[in-house]
């Protein structure tokens, strides 16, 4: 049983290297980036739309929340999405960066 377990996590393995694709971080819904108001979302809203953070961290002395899901290809385009929310004392967004690779040229992005 082992064994047969070993094999199918090899050959899993060798399938994704043989695919040349690699995901990174965690996806979230991108779609609620324009409900984001800087100087009114708390961070309680923010989770409630985007989940736990991908990463956290300090910014300015601020506090920074990082959501990111990056796909990278050898053989075809990637694609990427991350969503900065820094917060102020009071846990309120201070302001907020999203960028993607997932857009139509003269479009408008989320948040503009």
């Amino acid at each position: 049983m082992k064994m047969g377990l070993f094999r199918i996590t090899v050959l899993l393995s060798v399938l994704s290297l043989v695919s040349g694709c690699a995901s990174i971080g965690r996806e979230f819904p991108s779609s609620q980036v324009s409900v984001i108001t800087i100087g009114e979302t708390t961070q309680r809203q923010i989770r409630s739309m985007f989940g736990a953070p991908w990463r956290v961290g300090i910014e300015n002395g601020q506090r920074t929340w990082t959501y990111g899901h990056y796909q990278y290809s050898l053989f075809g385009e990637g694609s990427t999405e991350d969503l900065v929310v820094r917060f102020d004392n009071r846990g309120i967004v201070a302001s907020y960066v999203f960028n993607t690779t997932e857009h139509q040229e003269g479009a408008p992005v989320a948040g503009q």
